[in-house]
């Protein structure tokens, strides 16, 4: 068995855990690690499917050749997209302006459904493989806090004893991996640590941790490369109801399959490439590629959208609203009672949010170029230069009034020009 460093804490040791199980490098070292770790104890790896494409084939073969004793698989792509990447959609948030929030979103579901699991096994105990550097430990573990605070949470990255025994990067994994004849598709040349799903897939490791260097076109995987992307645009139009996708090129879908289309037709594209130095919730930068091509010509529109229906104050107050959100979220708050309150304000918001979106896709970007709906608050006669039907006179009023603070103090105080 092994033991801890002289000096650390020895754990509860746990009898059962259900472990976030994804199939990739991180979990499948940890599986057989686990039951060295304690001895006795029983492993359930739980694998959500929230649109990885192959990554999930054989998951159940994989689990148990890695030494789980039990596997659950469950199919929640269309609760992600309907009550997760949708109400984010809704709030139009973004972290730092670029990351469209794909892995921040998914993880609250997966822990979720764990704490569902362990209740369903009778277990004692939730894990996952995130390490101690990273943003998805916070994530898993909030959630798991926020839904079940009884159970006892397993993160062996962290754990003193799984560093003791030499595993402390994704290259020692590897080598641990093939000592132990688990099956993993990882190797030192492709050292990439990837995250895929319906919205987005992120890559990290390799070229890509050096700010100065260009990502290698190889690692993408939803959208061609740049100069790959066709040399004639196409448009795409998206349907809304209430703030929520319902169609693409007036054919309703269900929330998953709108996504995936619109994934599958803006990769053609390069549309939703992204590049980004981002500040990690543990305080260090990290550099990621993001590629989150249906994700990207939501946004677009839905924002398209919004600019036609909300009434000026009300949209500015949310542009406010959609930077704490989005910190919610990265944060790993998903259940936190902040972002539930500003989803109820989000959601009120978006009633009006109705209508179609007409989207350009070229050359990696996606432009809305023309909106629809019956809820438009824009008025033609209006924002027209023609000045009938309006009283030009009372603009001379509203200004003298408006800016009259700054009338005084320019009278008042030197006022540097």
């Amino acid at each position: 068995m092994a033991t801890a460093p002289p000096g650390t804490a020895q754990p509860k040791s746990p009898k059962k855990i259900v472990l976030a199980y994804s199939g990739g490098l991180d979990t499948s070292v940890i599986l057989p690690w686990l039951k060295k770790r304690y001895p006795g104890v029983k492993l359930v790896a739980f694998a959500a499917e929230l649109g990885q494409g192959d990554e999930l084939k054989n998951i159940e073969k994989k689990a148990y050749a890695s030494g789980a004793d039990e596997v659950v698989v469950k199919d929640l792509r269309d609760e992600f997209a309907r009550d997760y990447c949708f109400p984010m959609l809704r709030a139009h948030a973004t972290y730092e302006g670029d990351y469209l929030l794909g892995t921040s979103i998914a993880r609250p579901l997966i822990a979720k459904h764990q704490v569902l699991v362990a209740h369903q096994t009778k277990a004692d105990a939730v894990g996952h493989g995130a390490t101690g550097k990273g943003n998805d430990q916070v994530r898993f573990e909030l959630t798991y806090m926020a839904l079940d605070p009884k159970l006892q949470i397993i993160a062996p990255w962290k754990d003193p004893v799984f560093l003791a025994d030499g595993l402390n990067d994704r290259e020692t994994a590897i080598e641990y991996a093939h000592a132990h004849k688990i099956p993993i598709v990882a190797s030192k040349k492709k050292i990439y640590s990837q995250d895929r799903n319906l919205w987005h897939i992120s890559h990290e490791g390799g070229e890509i941790e050096d700010p100065a260097a260009e990502p290698l076109e190889h690692s993408l995987t939803m959208t061609v490369p740049l100069s790959k992307a066709p040399a004639k645009p196409q448009y795409v139009e998206v349907g809304f109801a209430k703030g929520v996708p319902v169609s693409v090129d007036g054919k309703k879908l269900s929330g998953a399959d709108l996504i995936a289309l619109l994934n599958t037709i803006g990769g053609k594209h390069a549309v939703g490439q992204t590049v980004l130095v981002e500040n990690r919730l543990v305080g260090m930068k990290s550099r990621g590629l993001y590629e989150t091509p249906g994700g990207t010509i939501l946004y677009e529109a839905h924002k398209a959208l919004e600019q036609l229906c909300l009434e000026r104050d009300l949209f500015h107050y949310k542009q406010q609203v959609a930077l704490r959100y989005a910190e919610l979220v990265y944060y790993g708050q998903w259940f936190h009672p902040l972002r539930e309150a500003l989803q109820v304000f989000v959601d009120e918001a978006n009633k009006v949010v109705t209508g179609t979106v007409r989207v350009k896709l070229f050359k990696g970007r996606a432009l809305a170029v023309g909106a629809n709906s019956p809820n438009s608050l824009y008025d033609t006669k209006l924002a027209s230069f023609a000045m009938s039907g309006y009283d030009v006179t009372a603009a001379r009023g509203f200004i003298d009034l408006f800016g009259l603070p700054m009338k005084v103090r320019g009278m008042k105080q030197k006022v540097k020009g």
